[in-house]
């Protein structure tokens, strides 16, 4: 398993557009990036050839997408020769929110909390099983490896990223590409629900034992324990997102 997909964290997020839409699909991708945490503040967005060719769209389409993120001051552009398109603004996870504001983004969401905590289930899960029936090898391994090392070090204020880049990892290693492009658009949902709760840190905890447990079924080939230990550490995170959020 040494597809592109599996080698690529960007590449989830990135993949051809084959819609119509083509300036609003080029938006939405990049605000993806963003939201996922695959390029955080401060840090380069690839350079405008390389979005152009990953997302199969024009520069110009690419350009007239940057600029509109410019304007929302989600990006900057820097021009010269150490130039590009920097992320400007990225949500903050270690934030506190007040109750009233939880509340208010409660009513905001409406059914979509359970529709998306539904759909992420069936899709890590699924996509848990399917990596662990063929274990990654390789470079595919040490990047589950090195992703977990990521969580494992990561402060409150960097976690939600390395978690996001961890879960990617398993959704696109699990052999599927349309479950690797479904996952990155749910991934930046929940990150959206997710940064309107507090990150505990008992909670960090738990969920460090839990993904070193999913990495060691993955690599050790078991999917029933993969499929277990995945459906029980999304229940953790959809208890708390029920709790603060319903």
């Amino acid at each position: 398993m040494t597809d592109t997909v599996g080698q690529d964290p960007l590449a989830g997020a990135l993949r051809p557009i084959r819609s119509g839409n083509a300036f609003e699909e080029t938006i939405h991708r990049l605000l993806q990036l963003i939201h996922l945490g695959l390029v955080s503040e401060g840090e380069r967005l690839p350079s405008e050839r390389d979005l152009a060719e990953r997302l199969q769209v024009s520069r110009v389409t690419l350009r007239e997408a940057l600029a509109v993120l410019k304007d929302t001051g989600m990006v900057e552009i820097r021009r010269g020769r150490y130039g590009g398109a920097f992320v400007r603004h990225a949500p903050d996870a270690a934030a506190p929110r007040t109750g009233t504001e939880l509340r208010c983004r409660a009513s905001q969401l409406g059914d979509r909390l359970e529709d998306t905590l539904l759909f992420r289930e069936v899709l890590e899960v699924g996509a848990a099983e399917l990596c662990a029936a063929r274990p990654p090898v390789g470079a595919d391994a040490q990047r589950l490896r090195d992703c977990l090392a990521g969580t494992r070090a990561a402060g409150l204020g960097d976690y939600r990223r390395h978690d996001t880049r961890l879960h990617l990892a398993i959704a696109d290693l699990c052999g599927s590409p349309s479950v690797a492009a479904q996952y990155a658009a749910v991934r930046a949902t929940v990150n959206e629900l997710l940064d309107c709760i507090p990150l505990l840190p008992p909670n960090l905890e738990h969920s460090e034992q839990q993904h070193a447990e999913l990495v060691d079924a993955i690599l050790g080939g078991d999917p029933d324990r993969a499929r277990s230990t995945m459906r029980e550490h999304l229940a953790g995170s959809a208890a708390l997102l029920r709790g603060f959020l319903s």
